[in-house]
């Protein structure tokens, strides 16, 4: 993964969390704009368009069809590089999203697929919460 673009959007991250915290809507709109612009420029430059991006995007998108789409962006990229971490995080969320929805046949099917490539990673906290997602949806 390319060093800067990934400090570029950890960076950017944390700018939105602390504009969400501090309740200030027109510097998170502004910093939530300036990422969405980060992935439309990317999206063409195979070396540069990564699944941290659409992924960190679609976090910090509160349509959940909106949210959906870029992590659909995410889950394209993460499968072209297999990267298992991403391919667990992204199921896992959309997972949720759907149970948000009300769909559990969804929820369970994305659910299946997080733990399936979680199973493959060392984070022990990303692979609890899958498992309790699927817990939860049985």
């Amino acid at each position: 993964m390319n060093t800067k673009l990934y400090k570029k959007v950890h960076t950017q991250a944390i700018e939105l969390l602390k504009a969400a915290d501090a309740e200030n809507d027109d510097m998170f709109q502004k910093l939530y704009e300036e990422l969405r612009q980060l992935c439309v420029d990317n999206e063409t430059v195979d070396r540069m368009n990564h699944p941290v991006q659409w992924e960190t995007l679609a976090d910090f998108t509160e349509d959940s069809d909106q949210a959906q789409l870029y992590y659909q962006k995410a889950l394209t990229s993460a499968k072209e590089v297999q990267a298992n971490d991403y391919l667990a995080s992204i199921y896992y969320a959309l997972a949720q999203i759907q149970c948000e929805l009300n769909n559990s046949k969804e929820a369970v099917e994305l659910a299946v697929l997080a733990n399936k490539h979680a199973a493959k990673i060392a984070d022990k906290e990303l692979k609890a919460e899958v498992k309790a997602l699927l817990k939860s949806l049985e």
